[in-house]
């Protein structure tokens, strides 16, 4: 039957078209953002996923950004370390050389006075960042301090932070509030060093006086030469401050280490962030060849569609040729 007030085969090439079009939408907006999945209506599982992944990437990029900050703090203080361990085996050197025969130890003291003053300068320049490891300036040890070096999210969706610790109170050259707590200021007993010992007496010997109150101060002697000064207590110096060059040496080699694993979590977390961001990709990134062949696609059946909706509604004209 033919019916001019109901065209059912324009209505359904309409329908058809209105299809073609809204599918021809979808596929521009993939092809113009680059996503298959742009909003929650998309796709509201994988939107889920991506939107937390990249809140979790942006984190991680910060926490790239902290392991460089720790790892620059790091950095200063084994450099400062480093010269400071050069220091302190030139004055080894100096006080094995007073211990010859002959020698005018004054002279060898003003050297000494020197390289003591040196040590202060490295210990006092050691800083970033407004933080110091090699020098304390309270009452109280420097304790541990702390990288963010890790951003954790568990299976049940949980988050937690990953440091990396370093006991500074190990790397510490300089109590300058009190003395005790220096490598190179506290006291350091001769007698328990001196494999010849006879009595448990302590014999304890510092190698910078900082002239803190407000702290435990050291009570030995300080190493330095006078005309007076013994074999014996060069001696016992040499010994002090050999004990004091190999606690140095452990604590380099602990902030080296650390700056190892530094540099190593650097490289992992990049590389996570970087399989992160693929990981996202395979779920809401558009196939642009896909995208691309099925616009063309789109657009063939659209200009199809437009023609049968004008045979359908031509068939309506062709009616009036009965009345002629």
């Amino acid at each position: 039957m033919t019916s001019i007030m109901t065209n059912s085969a324009a209505m359904a090439a309409l329908q058809t078209l209105r299809s073609i079009n809204s599918d021809m939408e979808m596929t521009q907006n993939r092809i113009s953002s680059g996503y298959r999945v742009d909003t929650a209506a998309d796709n509201s599982a994988y939107w889920s996923i991506a939107t937390t992944m990249r809140s979790d990437n942006q984190a991680m990029s910060t926490v790239k950004d902290a392991l460089g900050l720790g790892a620059a703090k790091v950095d200063v203080a084994y450099t400062g370390m480093e010269s400071s361990i050069e220091v302190v085996s030139e004055i080894k050197a100096k006080l094995v050389a007073a211990r010859e025969p002959g020698v005018d130890k004054t002279k060898i003291d003003k050297e000494l006075t020197e390289l003591k003053n040196q040590l202060v300068s490295i210990s006092e320049s050691a800083s970033f960042s407004g933080e110091n490891w090699l020098n304390n300036t309270t009452t109280a040890a420097a304790g541990t301090k702390s990288v963010v070096g890790g951003f954790n999210r568990d299976v049940n969706g949980l988050v937690s932070i990953t440091t990396l610790d370093v006991n500074t109170s190990t790397t510490t050259l300089i109590g300058a509030a009190s003395e005790n707590l220096g490598i190179l200021t506290k006291d350091i007993d001769a007698n328990a060093l001196d494999p010849d010992a006879t009595t448990t007496t302590a014999r304890n010997y510092f190698l910078i006086d900082t002239g803190a109150t407000t702290g435990t101060a050291a009570s030995g002697t300080a190493i330095a030469l006078t005309a007076a000064t013994t074999d014996a207590q060069v001696d016992d110096m040499i010994r002090a401050v050999d004990s004091m060059f190999t606690q140095m040496t452990d604590a380099a080699s602990n902030l080296g280490a650390v700056n190892k694993r530094i540099s190593m979590q650097q490289d992992f977390v990049s590389n996570l962030m970087d399989s992160i961001d693929s990981g996202i990709g395979r779920l809401v990134d558009a196939d642009m060849n896909e995208e691309s062949t099925r616009l063309k696609a789109l657009q063939t059946q659209q200009q199809l569609g437009i023609q049968s909706l004008s045979i359908a509604n031509s068939n309506s004209q062709n009616i009036l040729s009965l009345f002629r």
